[in-house]
């Protein structure tokens, strides 16, 4: 039996079910050990490397090269005064090739500057999703966002992308999907089917000449842990649009479910998506502007990224939609990739190699059996990726630990460090990245010890209690404007910024 351990990547003190890996290695009679400090036999290492290879997975242990850091190492201290963003330059004229009009030809290695600060740009709009998102099970409003519209962006420092949020997005499920749908275990709560996410925003007047038309962002949360997969999505595919494309039954489910009985999923997530990009479209096609549609999400939510683009698509032909997903599993078959293809959709798929969620679902039967599909025609329930990789290397980062995490390796935080390190495949990591190291142990533990970063350090100041004018103790009232409210769910009006 497998003793590959998989920890819930967004909720560090939850230990996430491994029933569905373990199931995968139920017939296998040899055991599979991932942790590095273990000792095993040759014999049992050639058969764990034989059958990583024919899963596809190609598991690699980190360098077994003795590495000394030393202050003169990372220079830390001379970063702190300096600033974590490039300066924005002005990609007016360059903007479609950046979004992927020519599917990013030699722009991915060496990686272009310019699209370096987008990717890292729409990076931050998903980790959003995590870091304004109420996971506490003891919040009567667990589930929920914590900040209305108006003040995410705010609350979160990202009013620095001049972006303006226009509307939340719930979603529920008519199948069992523990890892993503979070429940207070309250009796009085804000809703007892739904949960928040994601958003849907609009760049300002001044971003928008900057990057040179009106952007229209919908971004996607995503918590499902990697074992998740094996249990919960690879059950089937169900058909999407007209022709023959497939798409992940669990996948789609979060997309289109919805019931009159909920407070929050009267209308579908879909719905909620559609109603607010038609708005946004006709309101500035109305004004004359260029307007382009860019969905992101991290793990679950980039599945759900190109869901909506899929939709979008059909209904706005002609209006550039791209996709930039973070460690996002493969979606649907062959069919539904040619699909999004000849409509015009620009995916980019940002990978790390060590992480185990772009292999899933689809394990082992996947767009490598690309070419006897295309001899016999006959493999529309195989799953494969769509668009261009931009992959990274975990071990290619001095800052980051030689050790296997599967935590680690799936965290939005350590993708975003990545990124902005990443000058090619055969250089080193960039010396002048600008992002905060520090954000990488954020909700995990991957960051060298020399570097002084606590792990798992991202929490409400005293798990969100807070002591009253009596002394005591106490978890505070949310404030009245954060109150999720179905009756105050309206558009958000479009403010020029």
């Amino acid at each position: 039996m497998a003793t590959l351990k998989v920890i819930q990547p967004h909720l560090p003190s939850t230990i996430a079910n491994t029933n569905g890996l373990r199931k995968i290695y139920a017939n296998q009679e040899t055991a599979i050990d991932f942790r590095p400090h273990q000792k095993t036999s040759s014999r049992s290492n050639r058969l764990a490397e034989s059958l990583s290879h024919l899963l596809h997975l190609h598991v690699e242990s980190p360098a077994q090269k003795s590495l000394h850091y030393t202050n003169e190492n990372f220079k830390i201290e001379d970063k702190h005064n300096t600033p974590v963003m490039s300066p924005k330059e002005d990609i007016s004229e360059k903007w479609r090739e950046i979004q992927g009009g020519y599917e990013w030809d030699n722009l991915l290695d060496p990686l272009q500057p310019w699209l370096r600060r987008e990717i890292v740009k729409y990076g931050e709009f998903a980790q959003a999703t995590y870091d304004a998102f109420d996971f506490d099970s003891f919040s009567e409003y667990c589930g929920s966002c914590r900040y209305n519209e108006n003040r995410l962006f705010d609350k979160l420092g990202l009013n620095k992308h001049g972006y303006k949020v226009t509307k939340h997005i719930y979603a529920m499920s008519h199948i069992d999907l523990p890892r993503w749908l979070e429940r207070s275990h309250l009796m009085d709560k804000w809703s007892k089917d739904s949960n928040w996410m994601g958003f849907i925003g609009v760049s300002g007047d001044n971003e928008s000449r900057r990057i040179g038309r009106r952007d229209i962002v919908v971004v996607w949360r995503g918590t499902v842990s990697p074992s998740e997969w094996y249990k919960d999505f690879q059950r089937k595919l169900d058909p999407i649009g007209h022709g023959e494309a497939k798409v992940e039954h669990g996948f789609l489910s979060i997309y289109k479910s919805k019931s009159e009985s909920t407070r929050y999923n009267k209308s579908s997530a879909s719905e909620q998506v559609m109603k607010e990009v038609k708005r946004l479209v006709q309101f500035y096609n109305a004004r004359g502007e260029e307007v382009s549609l860019t969905i992101t999400g991290h793990s679950l939510g980039g599945s759900l990224a190109l869901l909506t683009a899929y939709e979008v698509a059909s209904y706005f032909p002609g209006l550039h939609v791209n996709v930039i997903s973070f460690g996002a599993p493969r979606v649907g078959n062959i069919a539904f990739r040619d699909e999004l293809h000849q409509m015009g959709v620009k995916t980019l798929r940002v990978v790390a190699k060590q992480d185990l969620v772009p292999r899933m679902p689809g394990l082992v039967f996947n767009e490598s059996l690309q070419k006897f599909d295309d001899i016999t025609g006959t493999l529309d329930w195989v799953y494969t990726h769509v668009g261009a990789e931009l992959k990274l290397d975990v071990w290619s980062s001095r800052y980051l630990k030689r050790e296997f995490n599967v935590l680690g390796f799936h965290m939005l935080e350590t993708y975003l460090h990545l990124v902005d390190g990443f000058h090619s495949k055969t250089s080193t990591f960039r010396s002048d990245a600008r992002r905060d190291i520090a954000l990488v142990n954020k909700t995990c533990d991957m960051l060298v010890d020399e570097l002084r970063i606590p792990h798992f350090w991202y929490q409400q100041a005293n798990k969100g209690l807070e002591c009253n004018e009596h002394g005591r103790w106490v978890k505070p009232k949310r404030d009245p404007k954060d109150i999720p409210s179905p009756t105050s769910e309206t558009h958000t009006h479009v403010f020029e910024m």
